[in-house]
């Protein structure tokens, strides 16, 4: 049996594989539905799916691969799980990232990202024998199950790589107000550098359930997968997941999973509406548009709600509000609140921002 060691990004794939966040797939991509998925967003199957999910392998596994049935999967030199070996292929990496990020920008840090990997792939079923690292993984069937205990018919998922602002917290309103339920979901996995820190995350979020949303229909857990930084492409991906944990609804609004200026503001909402419109995705999407502070209005709106100048208009920046952060001030209320600001700054910056 060939042996291969996983990084921690490569088993958490297994894991999500293995669990069925990333239902309907059981494994890693064979080279049939990594070109459907790179070229026409969809599985060989004609599903929805618009991230590829790939093993890569370095060229001594890839060719002990060519005459194996199946690969040993460890991780810190204890074994965790077997893949069964389907299919081996190469990839064009360079060609290939330009169709899912839309950019070759080796700056753009998903693109960076893939451009490390190697262009040997292998595909095939993923199953984990570790069982104790299954313990701690989201797992679809207990949420299912905490929804239905919850007699939640309607649940709204929420994706997050930030602490909670004033402009998610309008949001989130709105979506309970729709739905029975809204899980909270943020994502801890791989973040670029700058980006905030998983416990920065969960601490802003504590302070915001403790004080602010305690007592309403709001489950909270974390998703552990990296961030591709795809935009649409990845909101329609993160969309799938939170199908797969039992949402019925998913909130989609302004530069999803984005960063810098490659995507455009609703771009991500353009594709949702593409795909959507001749096939059924499981899963209903809520396309909201970017909330903001009206200085006239004296509250969050946004464009469909309040036609007032940009003269009274102030935007919810994520920039400017880790920026103060950084140097230990609180954000004004009107962008986030003051339990969420205190919570993180607490922390110190080496704590509450990525260093790689």
């Amino acid at each position: 049996m060939i042996r291969f060691n996983l990084n921690e990004e490569q088993l958490q794939d297994c894991l999500n594989l293995h669990l069925g966040l990333f239902y309907p797939l059981k494994g890693f991509m064979n080279h049939k539905d990594y070109n459907s998925v790179v070229k026409k967003m969809q599985l060989s199957n004609n599903d929805i799916w618009t991230i590829p999910i790939t093993l890569d392998i370095d060229s001594t596994t890839y060719q002990k691969c060519r005459n194996g049935s199946k690969l040993q999967l460890f991780y810190k030199s204890k074994i965790v799980g077997i893949l069964q070996i389907g299919d081996i292929y190469t990839i064009d990496i360079k060609n290939d990232i330009k169709k899912v990020f839309n950019t070759i920008d080796p700056k753009h840090p998903g693109v960076r990202k893939e451009l490390s990997k190697h262009k040997f792939r292998v595909g095939g079923k993923v199953v984990i024998t570790a069982k104790s690292l299954l313990n701690d993984s989201l797992n679809p069937s207990n949420t299912k199950k905490y929804f239905k205990k919850k007699k939640w018919k309607t649940i709204a998922g929420f994706q997050t790589r930030n602490p909670i602002h004033k402009g998610h917290e309008h949001l989130q309103r709105i979506a309970l107000d729709i739905c029975d339920a809204l899980f909270i979901n943020p994502l801890i996995g791989w973040k670029k550098k700058g980006d905030f820190s998983e416990i920065a995350v969960q601490e802003g979020y504590k302070a915001m359930l403790k004080n602010y949303f305690d007592g309403l229909n709001i489950h909270f857990d974390t998703l552990k997968t990296p961030m591709r930084y795809a935009g649409p492409r990845e909101a329609i991906f993160h969309a799938i997941i939170r199908r797969n944990l039992g949402c019925t609804h998913f909130i989609i609004g302004r530069d999803h999973a984005g960063v810098g200026n490659y995507y455009g503001k609703y771009e991500a909402q353009e594709l949702a509406r593409s795909l959507t419109k001749n096939k059924n995705l499981g899963i209903k999407l809520l396309l909201f548009k970017e909330p903001y502070y009206c200085n006239k209005c004296q509250q969050i709106v946004s464009e469909k709600t309040c036609n007032h100048s940009d003269k009274y208009i102030d935007k919810i920046s994520g920039t400017k509000i880790r920026s103060l952060l950084k140097n230990n001030q609180r954000p004004s209320e009107l962008y986030m609140r003051k339990e969420v600001a205190d919570s993180i700054i607490k922390l110190n910056e080496d704590k509450f921002i990525k260093s790689d």
